[in-house]
């Protein structure tokens, strides 16, 4: 009786954003994963959005820290009381305080990294903790059907990490994991604004020009967007105007090393599951995805068409939502792994 009354959630934990699926009621949080704290006695001020804010513009005596970093726990604490707070935040009214989860990890990380998950879940209230990997959860959410034994290929572009992995009959086949997402093509945006202009720009200015501007396709246009920061010889405000094909020669080393992890999986992948993905195209997932050329590099590197799945930036939740769904009605997915007590 107790499984059927209690609340379930799924929950992509994400370097940059985290979002909730909850069970019966769709996506209900998608927020910053972002924590606003006073460092003397780490008093937390702000969670999420409210925090995300305060990034960059902080006084002495607040730091705005992302508690994850390339897909993992960097600050437990951290993690620990940014989860309690966005899942009292989606149970505040509901009747159960303590849902079962299931959160999306990514298949590189470690052991000692998976049990940091779980137990940061454990201590956000979880009552039952289940981890499925991220490329398996991408691939559910964006409507693909790995039960069959069919390959199917999902590339999943997060903040932090990038994953890519043939799937068939529930299980993955081949996969690639490595720690380059939207976080490290920003600071790649910012480290080239910094070298050729001498200026400065935050985070949040780097993000906005990859999505306003960003494009790797090989006729690159020539939309240009100008940028406020802070000029390194002077010190004093500045402003540069930046083009698409610089942003391009900025983010080459990011999609180099995303398109070489494509060909490597391609090439470790079955005959018999090669020929079906040659058929059915690469899914790509995840809000780094989006860039707008990826899909047509995709292309020219390995041959097989790529696309993006419907809804790319809730993929992966979406999966952590089918996988409670049929956890709560049917006592377990067997793409999700039951966290050790």
């Amino acid at each position: 009786m107790m499984k059927y009354l209690s609340q379930g959630l799924g929950i992509d934990l994400g370097t940059a954003n985290t979002l909730i699926y909850e069970r019966g009621n769709g996506i209900v949080l998608n927020e910053p994963s972002v924590v606003a704290v006073r460092p003397g006695d780490r008093k937390i001020l702000a969670v999420g959005s409210e925090a995300k804010q305060m990034l960059g513009k902080t006084p002495g005596q607040i730091m705005a820290v992302r508690p994850m970093r390339e897909g993992v726990i960097a600050d437990f604490d951290m993690t620990k009381i940014m989860l309690k707070y966005f899942i009292q935040k989606v149970m505040a009214r509901r009747l159960f305080k303590n849902p079962n989860v299931v959160v999306c990890v990514p298949c590189g990380i470690t052991d000692v990294e998976k049990r940091a998950v779980e137990e940061a879940a454990r201590s956000a209230g979880a009552r039952d903790t289940f981890l499925m990997d991220e490329p398996v959860a991408s691939a559910i959410g964006a409507g693909l059907d790995i039960s069959l034994p069919r390959g199917r290929m999902i590339l999943d572009i997060g903040g932090g990490t990038s994953e890519v992995a043939v799937i068939s009959l529930n299980g993955i086949v081949v996969h690639r994991s490595l720690r380059v997402g939207g976080n490290y093509m920003d600071e790649a945006i910012s480290d080239y604004v910094r070298k050729k202009y001498n200026v400065y720009i935050g985070e949040s200015t780097a993000e906005l020009v990859k999505i306003e501007i960003g494009d790797v396709r090989e006729e690159t246009g020539e939309e240009t967007l100008e940028i406020k920061g802070r000029s390194l010889i002077s010190g004093l405000p500045a402003s540069v105007t930046i083009s698409s094909k610089e942003v391009k020669e900025a983010l080459t080393d990011s999609v180099t090393k995303i398109l070489l992890a494509v060909r490597q999986t391609l090439e470790n992948t079955p005959p018999e599951l090669t020929a079906d993905i040659y058929e059915d195209g690469i899914v790509m997932a995840g809000g780094t995805s989006m860039l707008r050329g990826l899909d047509e590099q995709i292309y020219r590197e390995t041959g097989v068409r790529a696309f993006l799945a419907e809804e790319p930036l809730d993929s992966v939740v979406r999966g952590a939502g089918a996988a409670i769904e049929q956890l709560m009605h049917r006592g377990g997915p067997h793409y999700a792994m039951r966290a050790e007590a």
